[in-house]
């Protein structure tokens, strides 16, 4: 009966997006990629919204029922089915009636299972389509038969590309440069590495008593440059997000120097490589939002590359949904772990891998401490800090891993403001 009742929500709600579409006709940007949707997602909006009336998808609205949520501007019912059922009637009101609807949607679009993206493609046209990176071992890969099957299915979304639109991706990304061969609209590179039309370079950390504070970078387009700063947040993901959100303005018109001053005072989504104070004088790097082995590595770097740490202090849960790719992948991380880490907290069985592993490659056993129990490990952590410690965590989301945040910041007050999953319905789980 729920599969029904939902199946009966997401065709209605569809029905009423597309209605909404066509009475509208907004520009319409599409984002999709294994890592930085989200984080890509607001950086755009960041900039457009001070030229163009415009609307993005709520926190992570990017599945067959998120992506219209999104667009008809309605709240996530969860479980209950009277808010679904206004959910209904609200939609069909604003499919009908609304006028004043946004110039511009930035809609995140994801893949759960076989088909999610050719169905959305159907109906969902895009002006401008992004993709972030396709790696060799994505996440949710345990429901398709192979990676290249989830390439596969991502890509479903350039079909959806109008024939005037234009194709905006990660040029460092070498499947995303081959496939840009077979586009027949304006393909637009941003990168770090490979020369391309949006270049950053020159990334380093910020720090402000020897305490890391953000990062900048230069951004450089044709004869153009600007040095950008991402404060609250490290890693090599932000010079491809702001890169990325770069790109989308030129297409606005918009200047490098304009979007440079638009995103000085961007903050990035909660649990993306976020900088937060912890208890006695650590500083945590909250990457709690989910977990994939392109994104665990990337994360393992940035901690590496800090200065002035007294220890590093790797929290690593589970990845999930790899299917028979996960023993392999948490090995991986386990040979990472070494270079990058002075401890290595884990969370949950899977991990366990990592640990294993971490040591077999030189890392000290007193120094390496393994959980399934998540609150245990967060109330431990608080008597094993000390002043001037850096803590990354990062877990796939049904770990929980914020939990450990609230457990050891400085301010648990700021939890509800600061970390991922705090709706009602979430604290319930």
């Amino acid at each position: 009966m729920k599969r029904i009742f939902k199946k009966f929500i997401v065709f209605i709600l569809n029905y009423e997006a597309r209605l909404l579409l066509f009475r509208a006709k907004p520009i319409i940007i599409t984002i999709t990629g294994s890592v930085g949707k989200t984080s890509t997602k607001d950086a755009i909006f960041s900039v457009l919204k001070n030229y163009r009336r415009t609307r993005k998808s709520e926190k992570s609205f990017n599945s067959e029922i998120g992506v219209p949520l999104s667009i008809l501007g309605l709240p996530n019912a969860w479980d209950n089915p009277w808010l679904w059922l206004k959910n209904l009637i609200d939609g069909a009101i604003i499919a009908l009636f609304n006028k004043q609807y946004p110039e511009v949607l930035v809609l995140e679009t994801g893949v759960d299972r076989p088909g999610d993206m050719a169905s959305l493609a159907k109906w969902l046209k895009s002006d401008i389509v992004i993709i972030t990176s396709l790696p060799d071992v994505p996440v949710h890969v345990e429901y398709f038969t192979t990676p290249e099957a989830v390439t596969k299915e991502k890509l479903e979304l350039l079909k959806a590309l109008k024939p005037n639109g234009v194709f905006i991706y990660n040029h460092d990304d070498d499947k995303l440069s081959v496939i840009t061969k077979d586009v027949r609209q304006p393909s637009i590179g941003y990168g770090r590495y490979n020369p391309t039309q949006f270049m950053a370079s020159a990334d380093a950390v910020l720090y402000r008593d020897d305490v890391a504070i953000g990062t900048t970078f230069t951004l450089t387009h044709l004869d153009k440059t600007v040095q950008i700063r991402v404060l609250g947040s490290v890693g090599l993901q932000n010079t491809y997000t702001f890169s990325a959100a770069a790109a989308v303005a030129s297409q606005f018109d918009i200047t490098l120097e304009a979007v440079a001053n638009a995103l000085q005072n961007h903050q990035v989504p909660p649990g993306r490589m976020r900088l937060l104070s912890g208890i006695k004088n650590s500083l945590i790097i909250d990457d709690t939002y989910n977990s994939s082995p392109t994104a665990v590595e990337s994360a393992l770097l940035s901690l590496k590359e800090l200065k002035g740490a007294k220890r590093k202090i790797a929290i690593l849960g589970d990845m999930m949904e790899l299917g028979h790719f996960s023993s392999r992948e948490h090995e991986k991380v386990g040979e990472l772990v070494p270079k990058c880490a002075d401890v290595l907290i884990t969370l949950g069985v899977r991990s366990r891998k990592i640990a294993q592993v971490a040591l077999e490659f030189g890392m000290n056993e007193e120094f390496i401490f393994q959980y399934d129990d998540v609150m245990r490990a967060g109330r431990e952590l608080q008597n094993y800090l000390q002043p001037g410690d850096v803590v990354l965590v990062k877990a796939s989301q049904s770990i929980r891993a914020e939990k450990i945040i609230e457990e050891i910041m400085a301010d648990p007050k700021l939890a509800s403001e600061l970390l991922v999953r705090q709706d009602e319905a979430w604290k319930k789980r």
